[in-house]
């Protein structure tokens, strides 16, 4: 019999799930939405906990349940061919071409922006981003136990301040909530719930997924119903905190708008909002924080990326791996914070519902006995229509195919026109499963 996890380590686990999902990059989503989203910021606000807090640990569950040992693993279900390349697409997105460049980004707004005329920006930023990803890179080629401490000591202390902030926000609102901008003013809970992409936490539990089986099998658990058990009470703690503060980041950006105006990007709501309540002092402790912190994520993301395609390309060291990422990384963090989440926009909203697919299929595993056949119609019905959903956010509009999706597909016009076609999918997927096996038996008993 497998021994008893302790409650004790199971509220461990659950504060670092929410650690590792709470990254710096993640506290600009929350308060733009509120920004944009005004007096229906609630509404927004439940869309995006769905996709922003629900969704990635469904994934860690849906991971931990699967019983794999990564994620190439998992995907390889669908077939081998798709496994390689959508384990490659998803370290890509959340490596160098948006999560590791947005750390530098969210970094250069907060810590460096707020100090600096608008005509020095765009010196300032190459210069900044070439020193951030320098001390990153160095860092993931030799990793030491300093990354580790510097991120137990800085998350407290980073909670801390952002509690504080939210705190003083939610007692003594900057001002009162405004009427929403243009995009929130209908549809928006859907609104809110495409936003939750921009987190990509959906996409990264699924990496993280390897890290919580490995701690909880450390602790004795050897059986999946003990795996499932401490998982869900885990992720139960994580989501808990992450809707809370979530939820006060919204509405500390909701109630913003009134005196600090419209802004660009969440970094920069932050940094104002720092301002206003706690002066430059306040502006330059957050700052620090967040480099730091941002720095942190950006050096595990190096290494855990460089792992992987060190791995694929074994002819390529780490090191050579670790540098091309870093390099890349730093000429991608230079169009903006803002052009950045613009240009990863469209790619999520492909990459999304194929994950969630994936996900809602590796629940289903044992119900349809794992036949590839049912992965495989679901998912290229939903990569079909998402592929179109991903144009239309690029502003890329083929008239006749968004007509023909509106007419047809309940819920296109919100982006979950995908839905329909992934269960048709996974029901044709069975029925071929079910007649090719059929066939095969026929020929054998012939022969």
């Amino acid at each position: 019999m497998s021994p008893r996890v302790p409650f004790s380590f199971i509220i461990i686990l659950g504060f670092m799930l929410f650690a590792l999902f709470f990254g710096a990059g993640n506290l600009i989503f929350p308060p733009m939405l509120g920004q944009l989203a005004g007096t229906n910021v609630w509404k927004a606000n439940a869309g995006f906990l769905l996709t922003g807090v629900g969704l990635p640990l469904l994934a860690i569950t849906a991971f931990v349940f699967s019983g794999e040992n990564n994620l190439q693993s998992l995907a390889r279900r669908v077939h081998p061919l798709f496994g390689i390349l959508f384990t490659t697409v998803l370290y890509l997105a959340i490596g160098p071409f948006f999560a590791i460049p947005r750390s530098g980004n969210v970094s250069f707004e907060i810590g460096v922006k707020p100090f600096l005329s608008n005509d020095a920006n765009p010196v300032a930023l190459i210069i900044f981003t070439i020193l951030f990803f320098t001390v990153a890179c160095l860092l993931s080629l030799n990793p030491t136990k300093i990354i580790d401490v510097v991120g137990k000591f800085l998350t407290p202390i980073k909670l801390t301040f952002i509690g504080l902030l939210v705190v003083v926000a939610l007692v003594q609102p900057i001002g009162r909530i405004q009427a929403p901008f243009e995009g929130y003013t209908s549809q928006v809970f859907f609104k809110g719930f495409q936003e939750g992409y921009l987190t990509l936490d959906a996409l990264v539990a699924f990496v993280f997924g390897i890290i919580i089986v490995k701690a909880i099998k450390e602790k004795g658990a050897t059986t999946k119903r003990q795996l499932m058990i401490v998982c869900g009470k885990a992720t139960a703690i994580a989501a808990t905190l992450l809707a809370i503060i979530y939820t006060a980041l919204s509405y500390m950006g909701a109630s913003s708008v009134e005196k600090l105006g419209r802004l660009d990007n969440g970094a920069e709501v932050l940094a104002k909002v720092s301002d206003y309540y706690f002066g430059s002092y306040g502006g330059i402790i957050l700052g620090l924080m967040i480099t730091v912190a941002c720095l942190t994520t950006s050096v595990g993301l190096i290494t855990v990326c460089s792992s992987f395609f060190h791995e694929l390309f074994p002819a390529i060291s780490y090191k050579k791996i670790a540098i091309i990422l870093s390099l890349f990384s730093t000429l991608v963090a230079n169009i903006g914070l803002t052009q950045l989440i613009t240009v990863s926009t469209p790619v999520l909203m492909t990459l999304y519902p194929i994950a969630i697919s994936l996900i809602f299929l590796t629940f289903l595993h044992q119900k349809f006995n794992g036949r590839s056949e049912v992965y495989q119609g679901s998912l290229i019905l939903t990569f079909i229509v998402s592929i179109f959903d991903g144009l239309n956010a690029a502003g890329i509009h083929i008239e006749v195919i968004h007509d023909f999706f509106t007419k047809f597909l309940p819920m296109y016009n919100v982006g979950l026109g995908w839905i329909l076609p992934a269960i048709i999918g996974g029901l044709c997927g069975y029925s071929v499963s079910v007649i090719r096996k059929k066939n095969i038996f026929n020929s054998r008993v012939i022969r």
